[in-house]
């Protein structure tokens, strides 16, 4: 005995058995103490056998070495479960655990399972697999069983007690993921998603990785292929300059110029503290790209001058405007000045500078506008059309138009999720009211790509997919997060706010689109004004906006955009036609 003890603490030190917690002993740790019971006991009958040869007889009998190192096992690896055991239990008292089914049986599916089943501290409950296309009978994976997936799954499954079905990578379409959350709803199961483990931050996370479906991942949004090439032939090694960078489309323009290796990106905005952090976040991502933000109005021409004076800008992209239709609508003398004189300014000083291209970000609501913000984004249209026109730089001026954007500043789907938060009621306009929908990743994506095609004076329509029913999207959004629509959470239909309308339309009647290369990108056939008749119009416009006469500008506005008709609105006795006495 008093060699024994020696020479298996010898081993179990080798072999660093003591390192691990035992909290976390995994397989690894396991190994190690089977190879310190083995290892000593195979140099304990060495020594045995040595002095045998020398003396005749045995210190250890070979039986006893390998009870021994049996039972030593047996009794470390007992108390490694006992403790990891105990933690387990004491960590997940109290937590509340959903019993989940994984959908598929590949390799990604069944490593989230894996993940569920050795994760301590976690809030889900391995219930079985789903597959769609074999049916197993007497397989299991883990320990759990295969459902397959049929007209009877929902009743398979029912004396399981599931609770809700994981969702791991991209594994389905869109439209068969909404099909069967549109089922699963319906059973009151909750939808989670897991991305591939192989994109897991932290492989040990479940809780962090595992996350409630979100209304954005069920839109019907097809991937984008992007001609890099070209993007990178117009931006690398060039000054370019972004306005309103610090707004959601803006800042993710930021973003996606700082991949093509610009020479140096300037971030215009003049709201302070949305710089400040955005700054500090680039600063972090992209050490590597030289950036400059700058706390600048786009309607001080002057200022936006020394900005063009001391860098040799190339390209240009103008993100920046006011854009929430009632506030406007209620403000309209600061959307003209933004929205209309800002780009002014900012094209005039970009011809004037000789910048190659000035990429104007517009929207869908300047299509037969209702309203002064989408008014206002079609006078801007319809003045860099005109300066390409009559212009004798070298600028193209190049106007992109989508609809509305996921996730931006104010965009209805935060909004609803900020009602259901705080319990209802979800507020919805119109019960047939409709949008389109694109990310803000997609959107800033088909505007660089736009850049790429122009020539100058073109308006590019980007493809927005289906239309949705915002009555739908409140209702889907409210059983996604576990309650029932006027049940739970009332919805209200409050009306049509000031300048708003039931559809927005990416095309206005006159015009008509040529396909590009881009199967998402379209080019609308707009006819260009004279410059001369749009320049005394826009004189008038600021003259009347200078003197705060808001009837006066908007009465000018329409005719320089003669399909604005206001809806829901004070200006809307500006549209009646005066009849003159015989």
């Amino acid at each position: 005995m008093p060699l024994y003890f020696p020479g298996l603490f010898f081993f179990l030190f080798l072999f660093s058995t003591y390192a691990g917690l035992i909290r976390h002993s995994t397989f690894v740790d396991i190994f190690k103490i089977a190879f310190s019971s083995g290892f000593s006991a195979v140099l304990l009958a060495s020594i045995s056998y040595g002095y045998y040869l020398f003396s005749g007889s045995k210190i250890f009998l070979i039986p006893f070495l390998i009870i021994h190192a049996v039972i030593t096992f047996a009794c470390m690896l007992m108390l490694r479960i006992l403790v990891k055991s105990l933690y387990t239990y004491m960590t997940n008292m109290g937590r509340k655990k959903h019993r989940v089914l994984i959908l598929g049986v590949n390799d990604d599916a069944i490593a989230v399972g894996e993940a569920l089943s050795i994760s301590d501290r976690q809030n889900f409950v391995l219930g079985g697999f789903v597959s769609f296309k074999k049916k197993y009978k007497k397989i299991k994976i883990q320990g759990a069983p295969i459902f397959k997936y049929d007209e009877h799954f929902f009743e398979t499954i029912a004396p399981y007690k599931i609770n809700g079905l994981v969702m791991v990578g991209d594994q389905m379409k869109v439209s068969e993921k909404n099909h069967l959350v549109d089922l699963a709803l319906e059973q009151n199961l909750r939808i989670y998603h897991a991305p591939s483990i192989t994109k897991w931050e932290n492989e040990s996370d479940v809780n962090g990785n595992i996350k409630e479906i979100q209304i954005e991942d069920l839109l019907e949004r097809h991937p984008i292929n992007l001609d890099d090439s070209q993007i990178h032939h117009y931006i690398n090694d060039k000054i370019v300059l972004i306005t309103g960078g610090a707004g959601s489309i803006g800042s993710e323009i930021v973003r996606q110029v700082s991949h093509y290796q610009p020479k140096k990106v300037l971030v215009l905005d003049q709201a302070e503290s949305p710089l400040h952090n955005l700054e500090l976040e680039l600063r972090k991502d992209h050490p590597e790209v030289s950036y400059e933000f700058i706390l600048a109005d786009v309607r001080k021409k002057s200022r936006i001058e020394e900005i063009f004076k001391s860098e040799s800008i190339a390209v240009v992209f103008h993100a920046a405007a006011y854009k929430h239709v009632p506030l406007i609508e209620r403000n309209p003398t600061e959307a003209i000045q933004v929205n209309i004189l800002g780009t002014v300014n900012l094209a005039d000083l970009s011809a004037e500078y000789c910048a190659d291209r000035f990429v104007m970000v517009s929207t869908d609501k300047a299509v037969n506008p209702t309203n002064v913000m989408g008014a206002s984004k079609r006078a801007a249209e319809i003045y860099v059309q005109s300066l390409m026109k009559e212009g004798d730089g070298e600028t193209k001026f190049i106007t992109t138009r989508f609809g509305n954007v996921l996730g931006s500043n104010g965009s209805v789907i935060p909004y609803f999720k900020e009602q259901i938060k705080n319990g209802g009621p979800v507020t919805v306009t119109h019960e047939n009211i409709i949008r389109y929908f694109m990310t803000i990743p997609e959107a800033c994506q088909l505007v660089l790509q736009a850049g790429t095609m122009g020539q100058g004076g073109e308006v590019f329509v980007f493809d927005m997919g289906k239309p949705v029913r915002i009555m739908d999207l409140a209702r889907k959004m409210i059983k996604l997060s576990g309650l029932e629509p006027d049940k739970d959470i009332k919805i209200s239909v409050i009306g049509l706010r000031p300048g708003e309308k039931l559809y927005e339309e990416l095309l206005s009647n006159e015009a008509t689109t040529l396909p590009t290369h881009h199967s998402k990108i379209l080019r609308a056939i707009d006819h260009a004004q004279s410059l001369e008749h749009v320049m005394n119009l826009i004189i008038e416009i600021a003259a009347a906006a200078e003197q705060s006469n808001d009837i006066h500008m908007i009465s000018k506005l329409k005719v320089l955009v003669p399909e604005f008709k206001s809806e829901n609105s004070v200006y809307e006795f500006l549209d009646i036609p005066t009849h003159s006495e015989d």
